[in-house]
């Protein structure tokens, strides 16, 4: 035991970050919200928004720290993804980071993210650019998991406003799943699970017979996201 003690007392400081891979859609295409440093180490680099954990915070309040101050909103939907602790992963030290992804509703322009030394942009995932350390491996393995998620939960509604038509929930869908979906069997389906809610408004932006608007049914919503649902179109 006093050997375990000693080596433990003699190891080397370790730090704790979050980073975190935010995900919007925009354009019809599933979109990363990427960052380029600018400054030390690694100034002009793209890499994910992140930060050290403080001595006196939990890893999940400062993954959600992070994207309120880079946002100003509260509640985004958020889950954690994974823990990187390679030992060369940070040639500034040794820094174990815990991933997170979220979804965020892209309504705001991008000059509305803020985040303090750092110049933000939306870039469609096929072309996303280089990223700093292992940040590429993080948006990989969030993406797979973002899909597999979305199977099987009604995450895709995280990506809408309010009031949406069925049309922006099918590109919603295409853009997560990358592959054109069935309107006629999407329709269906999504009306078959009481998830939404039809209004008595539509939305003629796009044709003069234009598009019902619909909400999603909060009690319903909040029990498949806990129950699970094929959301596979």
């Amino acid at each position: 035991m006093s050997k375990l003690l000693h080596n433990y007392n003699n190891a080397e400081p370790q730090l704790i970050a979050v980073d975190c891979i935010v995900f919007g859609v925009e354009d019809n295409q599933l979109q990363l919200l990427i960052f380029k440093r600018e400054v030390e180490p690694l100034a002009g680099e793209w890499s994910l928004l992140g930060s050290f954990v403080k001595p006196n915070e939990d890893v999940s309040a400062a993954a959600k720290r992070v994207l309120e101050e880079l946002s100003d909103l509260k509640d985004i939907y958020m889950e954690q993804l994974h823990c990187y602790g390679n030992v060369d992963r940070d040639s500034g030290g040794r820094v174990i980071s815990i991933a997170y992804w979220s979804l965020i509703r892209v309504n705001q322009t991008h000059e509305e993210f803020h985040a303090e030394n750092h110049i933000a942009k939306w870039v469609p995932i096929d072309q996303i650019p280089k990223l700093v350390l292992d940040h590429g491996k993080m948006v990989e393995d969030a993406i797979e998991h973002l899909r597999e998620r979305a199977r099987f939960h009604p995450v895709g509604f995280e990506l809408l406003p309010e009031e949406f038509t069925i049309p922006q929930l099918l590109k919603v869908y295409e853009a997560i799943f990358d592959h054109k979906i069935d309107d006629r069997n999407f329709r269906k389906k999504l009306l078959k699970s009481d998830l939404l809610i039809q209004l008595p408004k539509k939305d003629k932006t796009t044709s003069k017979k234009g598009s019902f608007l619909y909400k999603f049914n909060q009690e319903t919503y909040e029990r498949l996201l806990q129950s699970g649902y094929n959301f596979e179109f």
